[in-house]
């Protein structure tokens, strides 16, 4: 033990320039007070601190975060090598069940946990219960594959209604009323969703229920269903399937739409919004924390009517015991936890489609992951 911590690797990344840096205010917690602490508690915001860490963490969940993740790894396992980490993208859904089952150390969500969740997790979290941590925020980007269309404005009711099978055609009036300059094809529509339980999903749809209630009759959650459509497994196979895919239309996060040509989403404000980190970060800058005592659960903004505010995003949580942790993993999910919030690990989100978390946010997740026992 003595001859680990003698031999505690530091890792400095520098600082990083961050673009779009995500304005979270903590409005509506009622635990602000203990931000000026947390500096001091929690371990340095910009290097890795192996401490005790050892052995193999497995972690699994949000495919949202992956790219972010496997940044993260990279690093962290470059200064830590005593420590294996394997994280699986099995879906925020199967994620929370397969850590509430005790086969994880930690699960990332890009939903928070339901009250039966966390009633749930005080089975494996001996003495505690399962907590969210926001880690990653962004928009969730809606990709499209029609030939000759380069960009494409749509609305939250036409997206409703293209995702509903209510809107079957590219060159449907409506979606041609958005798009006066563009040559839209005849050609059928193919819309995707997620064949596995989603944050995505869960997000996405949030959206189409708080901007178009009319047009999105379904009560959401991480399982699509409307009827319709074809479905891909993650978010990784709906990039795929829309790349490849002539008349294609999914909903994944912006890290997976590189090659692909994203819609600019109509809102209240005069001009329409494209996906972009920055842009999400205008729309989430009206988030509130809504989690109870260590719990930072945040409640989204889907509606923002303020210029340039992207509508659809997300934020992922990674979910952890706040007591009860196994001894095995506890050292390890610590010293990862505390790098990924850390001014250094924020830094790495941008560059790779995400945004980071505001300093009061990243600050309080940082006091929480100290704390953890």
């Amino acid at each position: 033990m003595k001859l680990q911590r003698k031999n505690r690797r530091v890792l400095a990344l520098g600082a990083l320039a961050v673009s779009g840096a995500l304005a979270l205010t903590a409005c509506g917690s009622d635990d602000t007070s203990n931000g000026g602490d947390a500096s001091a508690s929690a371990p340095a915001a910009g290097s890795v601190d192996c401490g005790d860490a050892s052995g193999q963490l497995q972690a699994s969940g949000s495919s949202a975060q992956k790219n972010a993740i496997d940044a993260w790894v990279k690093q962290f396992t470059a200064a830590c090598k005593s420590v294996q980490l394997n994280y699986n993208p099995t879906g925020s859904g199967a994620g929370v069940t397969a850590f509430l089952q005790g086969q994880t150390a930690f699960a990332g969500s890009d939903s928070a946990l339901k009250p039966e969740e966390i009633t749930e997790s005080k089975k494996i979290c001996s003495g505690g219960q399962a907590i969210d941590l926001p880690m990653v925020g962004g928009p969730i980007a809606v990709g499209f594959n029609v030939p000759g269309v380069d960009s494409l404005v749509l609305d939250a009711s036409t997206l409703a209604k293209i995702f509903d099978s209510k809107i079957t055609n590219w060159n449907d009036k409506a979606i041609a009323a958005l798009n006066p300059d563009a040559k839209l094809p005849d050609l059928k529509i193919q819309p995707f969703h997620r064949s596995d339980e989603s944050g995505t999903t869960d997000n996405f749809t949030k959206y189409l229920i708080a901007a178009s209630p009319n047009d999105w009759k379904y009560e959401g959650g991480k399982s699509w269903q409307a009827k319709g459509g074809q479905s891909a497994s993650g978010s990784s196979g709906l990039a795929q399937q829309v790349s490849q895919t002539s008349g294609s239309i999914g909903y994944f996060e912006l890290s997976y739409a590189k090659d692909i040509k994203t819609v600019d989403v109509k809102t209240e404000a005069a001009e329409p919004v494209k996906a972009s980190t920055e842009n999400a970060s205008k729309a989430i800058a009206a988030a509130k924390v809504v989690g109870t005592g260590k719990d930072m659960a945040l409640e989204l903004d889907y509606t923002p009517s303020a210029a340039g505010a992207y509508p659809i995003t997300l934020v992922t949580y990674e979910i952890v015991c706040d007591k009860g942790n196994k001894a095995e993993t506890l050292p390890a999910t610590k010293s990862f936890l505390n790098y990924i919030a850390s001014e250094d690990g924020q830094g790495l989100l941008a560059e790779a489609g995400y945004a980071p978390l505001p300093t009061e946010i990243a600050t309080k997740v940082r006091e929480t992951i100290s704390g953890l026992s």
